[in-house]
């Protein structure tokens, strides 16, 4: 029997074995264990950068996720709700992509869609003050979730900037971030909690 070492020694993947591998394997859910407080920390940042709107760019994703939730979404639309916005710091031109990258191995198509494409349905309520098509949207008319992600940015996302709505704080979250991501996606779908919702 062939025991795999603590930690992998090769110095390209070319010269990798299967041994190496099946150690690294046990590796990810440990690694996947650690994302809820990356997840965590990364919205604590949006705390920081306000960029001239009402309330601060954390305030917004709680907001956007606390009208959903009371709204009576699910955990997992609740979830994109809250995570929509995290790239805001990290990638401002292209923040919608990051949400979507770190929800979409957990949600359906359809919310994934939603968090990928929200920025240019946003649009649809500014654009035209800052010189931009404010129906480019349109040119996703047929997709299947262009209703699905017309109605999020509607009823939660663009709607979210009151100075005056209590918001959960992100601590009434923590616990639903903590079990949506830190499992793997498989484990998740086999989940009662998951089918459930």
């Amino acid at each position: 029997m062939t025991v795999a070492p603590a930690v992998t020694s090769f110095a390209s993947f070319e010269e990798s074995t299967k041994a190496d591998w099946d150690h690294l394997m046990t590796q990810l859910p440990v690694t996947q264990s650690l994302v809820p407080d990356h997840i965590i920390e990364q919205l604590g940042h949006l705390r920081g950068d306000q960029g001239g709107f009402p309330v601060n760019r954390l305030e917004h994703s709680l907001q956007t996720a606390t009208r959903a939730e009371r709204d009576g979404r699910d955990v997992e639309y609740v979830m994109c709700a809250l995570l929509h916005d995290i790239g805001d710091t990290l990638s401002p031109y292209n923040h919608p992509a990051i949400g979507a990258a770190i929800v979409r191995p957990f949600v359906s198509e359809a919310n994934h869609w939603m968090v990928e494409h929200h920025g240019i349905f946003q649009g649809y309520y500014f654009w035209q003050h800052i010189g931009l098509d404010r129906n480019a949207r349109e040119a996703f008319r047929e997709s299947p979730w262009f209703d699905h992600t017309e109605e999020f940015c509607a009823k939660y996302d663009q709607v979210a900037f009151a100075v005056d709505y209590k918001s959960e704080p992100l601590e009434h979250f923590e616990p639903m971030i903590r079990a949506w991501f830190g499992r793997s996606p498989g484990a998740l779908a086999a989940s009662p909690d998951y089918a459930a919702g």
